[in-house]
């Protein structure tokens, strides 16, 4: 049965509410709150087909968030909710009393340099100004309530924020990387795609295969770094990496797109040596301290994964079986000029 949405609701995997006569299928389990209704939280919410809307049979779709063809435009994933004409602006009573994780709309412009800043190079009024006026609402909402607060109930308040901050500053670029792709077309030889759940943007480049099943390339924010791992249509909530020997499963990932005749698989062994590959690696993401991590595949058990390589780790790291393995063997991806 689909109920109507209602506020301060949990909804879990597959729920399917109506909202102003019109159904959604849910894209990530979370507990509703005022403003996060279906239309305004395209991050939460699918919206299904009218045929689906109308009673029509067969399997419902929710539409997908990312465009198949770069000629068709792009839209972001995620949108500020509109502010409820009530709403106190920055400053006003009712407003400072929120927590800085609960505020549900943007009321503060961020600029564009300012986001290429730290949390911690940030003066005090700043930090304050973008508690309160929900300058870090895209960062929880890409977390993910769920996700959220699993993996951030051990940090201090400051390490949350600066976590927050650093990954809505991420989104924030892929989004306008993706926007770019979509609208321009390809910047070269490889881009990276903003996507979410299994979806899967054309022109994704396979990095290998688990069980029968092809895996593609993709990255995400995590812990201050942006780590490199897998993902694929098959899997159940979509990305995966690995970081502190553990699978870790992102909500929000870029996938890398491009036209393998410009790339090769180079052959490496233990720490990536630059100067031993002969050819420039596709560097991928980095790690909290800034090294770049470069994109790798490694074989493991009748597998072939994708995962990362740097000239500081040891082998490349790859995910299997919930846990995040080191591969002494392995390929880069480089390209060909």
């Amino acid at each position: 049965m689909v109920y109507q949405w209602e506020p301060s609701t949990p909804y879990g995997p597959d729920a399917v509410v109506i909202y102003e006569g019109v159904k959604y299928k849910i894209i990530q389990p979370h507990t509703s709150e005022p403003g996060w209704e279906p239309p305004a939280t395209p991050a939460l919410w699918g919206r299904l087909p009218e045929e689906v809307c109308d009673g029509g049979y067969g399997q419902p779709q929710v539409q997908d968030p990312f465009r198949d063809n770069y000629n068709s435009g792009y839209q972001p994933s995620y949108q500020q909710p509109p502010a409820p004409p009530a709403q106190p602006s920055y400053g006003g009573p009712g407003l400072e009393e929120k927590q800085w994780s609960q505020v549900q709309e943007q009321q503060v412009e961020i600029a564009h340099e300012e986001r290429k800043k730290k949390w911690w190079e940030l003066d005090d009024d700043r930090k304050k100004q973008l508690e309160v006026g929900g300058g870090l609402l895209a960062g929880i909402a890409a977390i993910g309530a769920g996700y959220y607060a699993y993996h951030e109930h051990e940090k201090s308040e400051d390490e949350k924020k600066a976590n927050v901050w650093a990954l809505q500053n991420w989104l924030h670029e892929a989004e306008a990387r993706t926007r770019q792709y979509y609208e321009q077309g390809p910047s070269g030889p490889v881009n990276w795609v903003l996507s979410e759940g299994t979806n899967i943007p054309q022109n994704a480049i396979a990095g290998g295969e688990q069980q029968g099943q092809p895996l593609f390339i993709c990255r995400g924010f995590h812990e201050g770094s942006i780590q490199i791992g897998k993902v694929s249509p098959a899997f159940s909530k979509g990305a995966v990496i690995g970081y502190g020997h553990k699978e870790i499963e992102l909500p929000k990932f870029e996938v890398l797109c491009g036209d393998m005749r410009a790339l090769q698989w180079v052959p490496s062994r233990g720490r990536v040596h630059l100067e031993r590959l002969r050819a420039r690696p596709v560097e991928g993401g980095h790690e909290a301290d800034g090294t770049p991590l470069f994109v790798a595949q490694a074989e493991l058990h009748d597998s072939i994964i994708p995962g990362k390589a740097s000239e500081k780790l040891d082998g490349a790291f790859v995910t299997f079986h919930n846990k995040e393995k080191e591969v002494d063997d392995y390929r880069v991806l480089c390209y060909n000029y």
